[in-house]
């Protein structure tokens, strides 16, 4: 928490920093974290890490001992989306890990939940997971379940984090201005394509199409570059490997007024990565 004190006024503004790393795919997206994570939270005093950690495990879903390896090194929540239950053991960890998120517009009986509140530094938070439609698989309106999610939120719970996991820019730009004003931020992630749209709403609500992806980007959005063109040409593909070599890290930093929950920052963050 920074707190300012203007000479002469009565104004002290409490700060928090949050951090929210981009799609990590796989072992070098996840080496890349937790060699820099420390860094990155002290060098930008991180209160909250956010990651999504829907690719961890091979580039599909995540295991419990890679989702704990992470939490140990300092990330808080995460995140997922459609890939969260590519693997078997994903199901039962989703569901006795609280900090780990899957979309909350999920059928009603699906495992875990879309929703994360706890405190930091003693300051109430929320992280919604939320999915997009469009051309993504079935799941229910992502409007109408954040409306609900927000009514179970307590009123006094300021800062709030939602991810939104969609493929079509245009949803997720929808979904900024439809939560404008109601949370703290709304970022979006699946595409693995960080994008140059870094904004504050009108209601302070701080936007982003797309935080990018953590992992090797000597492939294709992260994957082998071979295995992916393989699937656009032919009809015999198999499931593609991660790419290996070149990583970055994508990420946002979003300060945000811990009385309002208003956004007062938000800066992109994209750095290679040598292991």
């Amino acid at each position: 928490m920074v707190l300012f004190t203007i000479p002469g006024s009565r104004f002290r503004f409490s700060t928090m920093n949050v951090l929210i790393i981009g799609d990590v795919v796989a072992k070098p997206g996840r080496i890349a974290v937790l060699e820099r994570l420390q860094d990155l939270r002290e060098q930008f005093s991180i209160d909250l890490a956010i990651m999504n950690a829907e690719n961890v495990a091979g580039g599909f879903s995540i295991t419990p001992s890679l989702g704990e390896q992470l939490f140990a090194a300092g990330i808080d929540v995460m995140t997922s989306g459609n890939h969260i239950f590519d693997k078997r053991e994903a199901i039962e960890y989703v569901d006795q890990q609280p900090r780990l998120l899957r979309p909350a517009n999920y059928p009603p009986n699906t495992p875990g939940s879309g929703l994360w509140q706890g405190q930091i530094k003693g300051i109430d938070v929320a992280v919604i997971n939320l999915m997009g439609r469009v051309f993504m698989p079935p799941c229910d309106d992502p409007f109408r379940t954040v409306d609900s999610v927000l009514e179970s939120v307590a009123p006094s719970v300021k800062v709030r984090i939602v991810d939104m996991h969609a493929e079509a820019t245009s949803e997720k730009s929808a979904m900024g201005c439809y939560l404008d004003g109601r949370v703290s931020a709304v970022v979006g992630t699946h595409t693995h394509v960080q994008t140059a749209d870094e904004a504050i709403l009108p209601h302070g609500t701080a936007y982003l199409t797309d935080i990018g992806m953590t992992g090797s980007y000597a492939g294709v959005i992260g994957m082998s570059a071979a295995d992916v063109i393989k699937r656009f040409t032919s009809v015999t593909f198999r499931r593609a490997d991660h790419a290996t070599g070149r990583s970055r890290i994508c990420a946002a930093i979003i300060d945000i007024d811990e009385d309002s929950g208003r956004a007062r920052e938000i800066k992109r963050i994209n750095l290679t990565h040598e292991s």
